[in-house]
């Protein structure tokens, strides 16, 4: 390979030169050019903005991917430019094992049937968790790269080069102020008046012709000063638009964020539709409700049935029954009930419910009934009625009111 040895000879003596430059003003044997304090707080922001960034960006990773060894994996395959194989969600993979043992335990069992409409939910919970971290990965961690790999690293070479533009020009005052002092002495020396009687008058010839030098020194000195000068303020204007660029990047980080948003919200919102509808086809339904104006979703299953009781009336054994929860369980006589005379509730429907039988009552979503409860009865079913409708409604789709 052809080397030009005067160009490897010229940077050699620079990166040493700067060399020296910065470790004498880290011994404080040197002058060093301050940046603006404006120019100072651009830095701080963008190094501010680096660092939460990575840290940001890391994070998110985990969150889409928990893995280590897969994120490493994808790493990689992105580094050399090649397609990341698909992969099933941890969602799908129980689905695909849920369908599998529902048909060797025989789809027609109750054990198999279960299985085999959990399996299918599971399979919708993953697909959605698949499209959330898909749009995650497009909308929120691309850009976050693209800053960190691109922008970052081109403010990152410019803040070097100035940085060295900046050691420049310290060595280049320290230059000059060396041959301006070392002129000043050979101009003293120069002005003393010559004894020509003296035996050996050439030392003033000499000082004369020092002074001279060093006038051609200063002079030289000061030419590279104006230059080193001129690159300084050329890179640090360059190196300053970068880094007000930083705000732009807050910008675009910011839709991005409220793209990520949208897409968790959306994730979760679908589960939680599946489940709920998951629920319905099972016949099963969360625990009790304790009524609250503010609530507008079932609450988690942490009430018991103690609860209920305490909060619902409960209406005195009527008729000839023999035996009030054979009477609620099935030979439910809608027509021998009657609500108690006082402590019933009211009660307004949180969604649409479609009667399941003629015990049942359905219900329509914002509609106002008044419930009470039968002694036995499943905590998780109230007595309904709306004017001369009566019949069975589910806790979880009722917002209780005092």
């Amino acid at each position: 390979m052809d080397f030009n040895m005067k160009k490897l000879a010229s940077d050699a003596g620079v990166f040493f030169s700067r060399a020296v430059q910065f470790t004498e003003e880290k011994l404080g044997q040197a002058e060093k050019t301050e940046l603006d304090a404006h120019f100072e707080n651009l830095l701080a922001k963008a190094d501010c903005t680096k660092n939460w960034t990575e840290k940001i960006l890391h994070q998110t990773e985990v969150l889409l991917q928990p893995n280590p060894s897969v994120r490493v994996e994808e790493f990689l395959y992105e580094k050399l430019d090649r397609k990341v194989p698909s992969r099933v969600t941890n969602g799908e993979l129980l689905a695909q094992y849920m369908v599998e043992a529902a048909n060797d335990f025989g789809p027609g069992t109750p054990y198999g049937k279960t299985l085999f409409k959990v399996g299918e939910t599971q399979k919708r919970l993953g697909g959605a968790e698949r499209d959330f971290m898909h749009s995650a990965s497009i909308n929120f961690l691309n850009p976050l790269r693209n800053f960190l790999e691109g922008d970052w690293r081109t403010i990152t070479k410019e803040r070097r080069i100035l940085e060295n533009r900046r050691l420049d020009l310290d060595a280049c005052k320290a230059r000059l102020k060396k041959a301006k002092a070392a002129e000043a002495k050979a101009s003293c020396e120069g002005d003393a008046v010559p004894d020509f009687q003296e035996t050996r008058p050439r030392n003033y010839i000499l000082s004369a012709s020092a002074s001279a030098l060093w006038s051609d020194e200063v002079e030289k000195a000061e030419h590279e000063l104006r230059v080193a000068q001129t690159e300084f303020d050329r890179q640090a204007e360059l190196t300053r638009l970068l880094l007000e660029g930083i705000s732009s990047t807050h910008v675009n980080h910011l839709r991005c964020l409220h793209e990520f948003v949208e897409a968790q919200a959306t994730y979760y919102a679908q589960g939680y539709q599946y489940m709920l509808d998951l629920q319905k086809q099972l016949g099963r339904f969360p625990g009790t409700f304790v009524g609250n104006a503010e609530s507008t979703s079932p609450p988690p299953a942490t009430t018991s049935p103690t609860t209920v009781s305490a909060t619902i009336p409960v209406v005195p054994t009527v008729g000839r029954a023999p035996n009030p929860a054979t009477a609620v369980e099935g030979a439910l006589n809608l027509s021998d009930v009657k609500p108690p005379a006082s402590g019933t509730r009211k009660a307004r429907v949180l969604y649409d419910y479609e009667a399941a039988d003629s015990s049942e009552l359905a219900l329509l979503a914002d509609e106002m009934i008044t419930v009470y409860s039968l002694p036995g009865m499943d905590p998780d079913w109230l007595i309904g009625e709306r004017g001369n409708q009566k019949g069975k409604v589910p806790v979880t789709y009722l917002e209780l009111l005092s």
